[in-house]
This record gives structure tokens, sequence and C-alpha cells, in this order.
């Protein structure tokens, strides 16, 4: 094998096993309801390890882009069990208003700013969480 078929090789089997090794998440459409929006989310544990829990930051934005809400939550774990390997669960969060939402047009913007592993291991959520938008 040449040194370029090589290269290509590793990088095929290095981007293999990092699309498995975290955290999917899947952020669905926004639901809204009076002065409450609800994001859920779907997440899928790709780790070889439990994931004992994770924390993220959702903001919401009106269609100009104009942040008009956020929550931060405990998505995984804390007073919730943990995500075993390969498991799959679904999380809402949900926003409030202190008055009803002048448009429905909004979309939901999810980051991910703490993850820890069952062995308490903190795992680099920049490397390792993957947030997709599912479409409208």
């Amino acid at each position: 094998m040449n040194l370029k078929t090589r290269i290509l090789s590793c990088l095929v089997l290095i981007c293999v096993f990092a699309a498995s090794a975290q955290l999917a998440v899947t952020v669905l459409p926004v639901k809204i309801t009076g002065q409450k929006a609800v994001v859920p989310l779907v997440l899928k544990n790709n780790f070889t390890n439990a994931i004992q829990s994770a924390r993220a930051v959702c903001f919401l934005l009106d269609d100009q882009g104009k942040m008009i809400g956020q929550s931060t939550k405990w998505v995984i774990g804390q007073n919730k069990t943990g995500l075993a390997p390969k498991g799959e669960t679904t999380f809402n969060f949900v926003i409030t208003s202190p008055q009803p939402f002048t448009t429905t047009n909004l979309t939901a913007k999810v980051s991910f700013s703490r993850m820890i592993l069952d062995n308490g291991k903190q795992a680099d959520v920049r490397q390792e969480v993957n947030v997709t938008t599912a479409m409208k």
C-alpha cells in the first residue's frame, strides 16, 4: 500500500470510531403552548460506557435570530438515572415567557457544557457531543 492509501485508511477508521463514540442529540421542532415553549431532545448514547450525567443549555431564538429565552438543565443524570451504552432517551426543555410568544416561528440552539461518564471521567463535550436539528 502506498502512503496516500494508508493515510486515507487511517482517516476512515478514525472517522468511524469518532462517529460511534459520542452522544448523538437531535433537537426536534419547538412546540408552543400559550406562554410555554417546549423543545424536545432525543439523546442516544454511542459510548461503550454509560453516561452518568450531562448538562445542556437551550437558547430559544425568534425568526430574526434574537434570543427570547433560555434554560439550563441536567438532561441526563443528577436527579434521574444515567443513560446506558447504546441507550436512547428523550428530554423536554420547557422555556416560559411572562407574555404569550408573538411568533410561532421559533428555533432552538442547544449546547452542552458538561458530561460525566459512568467511570467518573469527564468527557470533552466539544469532541464527544453531536447536536443536529430535525427538519420542521
